[in-house]
């Protein structure tokens, strides 16, 4: 009799987790940390995560990275000299045209809802994401994490106040086999490995 009760009557299922579970329909969900969204997003988007707790850590991860991929003796797209100087003694030849194997760069922020990395110029200049490498190393640190785009343009905004960086973009497709939905319609997918810095 339960049987047929529970499939003539489907609103009796959701009526039944409500009474099971610990809080009402009305208590607001639980939300993960914020590092924890965006590592989960950023895994499910296809990213390539490798926190790091200092920076023997993220030179030991970046040697790994390029060792994966025979990356030794190739062009590097780096448009930051801070990078170059920091990443310097990997036998790599650092240019500023995008025809390279690589890019290597840093980011303005994570975005934990969608998993996502915000750039600007100051970051890629002038350039569109299907002009830059087919391969991204960003380097990153965790007070960069935010929780959504418009936070992320907030702290560029309030960054620089008296001339905002222009080409704001955002890259979060990292899968090259993955279907394409209508939501991510010219998009450009990049083999991305993430340096995440701890610094809080």
């Amino acid at each position: 009799m339960s049987l047929f009760k529970r499939l003539l009557n489907p609103k009796g299922k959701s009526e039944d987790k409500v009474k099971n579970s610990d809080h009402s329909k009305y208590y607001p969900e639980e939300t993960l940390p914020i590092d924890e969204r965006f590592t989960y997003n950023f895994n499910r988007n296809g990213g390539k995560f490798l926190y790091c707790e200092n920076m023997e850590e993220i030179l030991e991860a970046f040697d790994n990275i390029l060792l994966e991929n025979d990356w030794y003796e190739r062009d590097v797209f780096c448009l930051d000299e801070m990078l170059t100087s920091r990443f310097d003694g990997f036998n790599l030849n650092f240019i500023t045209k995008a025809n390279a194997t690589f890019f290597l760069s840093n980011c303005e922020s994570l975005v934990a809802n969608n998993g996502s990395i915000l750039l600007c110029s100051k970051q890629i200049k002038e350039k569109k994401l299907h002009e830059l490498p087919a391969n991204f190393v960003i380097f990153a640190t965790t007070s960069q994490l935010v929780e959504n785009i418009s936070e992320g343009l907030r702290k560029i905004k309030s960054r620089n106040k008296l001339h905002i960086p222009s080409n704001i973009t955002t890259i979060q497709d990292f899968e090259t086999n993955k279907e394409k939905d209508f939501m991510s319609y010219g998009s450009s997918t990049k083999n991305l490995y993430l340096l995440l810095l701890e610094d809080l």
